[in-house]
């Protein structure tokens, strides 16, 4: 303990606490002797960062069960299956500098839930470049992530059906089981067609304005 104490550049008594906290897993124990190695050296620095970041002790814990709880990256991502996303891998600590005051242990239950999120070790996994961008922004916005998870539960529905349709549409009309234009033109469509609904609501949202005083 006295070790990963100087190692991690904190007392031993606070590694004394938080393995009383659980906070940090047990040693590997071989007879008196006591085992800490590279995961417990990595733990105690996630601890550090997210306490510099402003979560409390009792918040990290509930982030570290939500973690140890979620899926593993194979399980979340599949082994040989093709996509054009490009996963991320983030420490806890750059995860929460993303999503500033929102990594809260229910927001990455929904996130793991989802299969935004999923865990490497030590690491966490996002499967999207691409939605982690977007997500982040959209919380920079104004917008809780609750709400963003929420959204991107139900475009993920959306998007299921849609998948369904357009492969459906080319396998009775293709020997191919993936035809090669497959992703571009069901991305073209799709584009094309969210973008005049967007038109068509923000008009209708326009046009359903009630008077504006003229004083």
């Amino acid at each position: 303990m006295e070790e990963l104490a100087k190692e991690a550049g904190i007392p031993v008594r606070t590694v004394r606490f938080y393995r009383e906290r659980g906070l940090i897993s047990p040693p590997r124990r071989e007879g008196r002797i006591a085992w800490y190695d590279d995961h417990h050296l990595a733990r105690l620095r996630t601890i550090t960062g997210l306490l510099e970041r402003g979560h409390t002790l009792t918040g990290i814990a509930d982030l570290a069960r939500t973690f140890e709880s979620g899926r593993d990256v194979a399980e979340v991502l599949g082994l040989g299956e093709p996509t054009e996303e490009t996963p991320v891998r983030l420490t806890p600590e750059q995860l929460a500098d993303y999503f500033e005051g929102e990594t809260s242990a229910e927001n990455l239950a929904a996130a793991l839930d989802l299969g935004y999120l999923a865990t490497d070790g030590d690491e966490i996994v996002h499967i999207s470049r691409r939605l982690l961008e977007v997500s982040s922004e959209l919380v920079r916005e104004g917008v809780p992530l609750a709400t963003v998870l929420s959204a991107g539960r139900r475009v993920r529905e959306h998007a299921d059906a849609l998948a369904e349709l357009f492969v459906g549409v080319l396998e009775n009309h293709s020997d191919d089981p993936e035809p090669p234009q497959l992703r571009p033109l069901a991305r073209a469509v799709v584009d094309a067609e969210l973008s005049m609904a967007l038109d068509r609501r923000l008009r209708r949202e326009h046009t359903d304005e009630p008077p504006r005083n003229p004083d």
